[in-house]
């Protein structure tokens, strides 16, 4: 399977994608299928990713988690 068959089978779960050094922009490609399989579903703002200069999580990466999982799983 290609990462965007399974990103999509996540839709309209939100997810966040805490990229490294070797996640670059290119990632998105994959990603802006999972933003459109939402958009089907009526879903908004549902995927996100942060990218940091090294592999290893940092303190600021972290909190970047931290507010997305206030964010994701807040009850509407």
């Amino acid at each position: 399977m290609d990462l965007h068959e399974l990103h999509t089978l996540m839709a309209p779960r939100p997810f966040l994608v805490s990229g490294g050094s070797e996640d670059g922009p290119a990632r998105w490609t994959a990603l802006n299928h999972s933003i459109a399989v939402n958009e089907l579903l009526g879903q908004q703002n549902k995927v996100a990713m942060h990218n940091r200069p090294a592999h290893g999580p940092t303190a600021e990466a972290n909190e970047v988690v931290y507010s997305f999982f206030e964010y994701a799983l807040k009850p509407q």
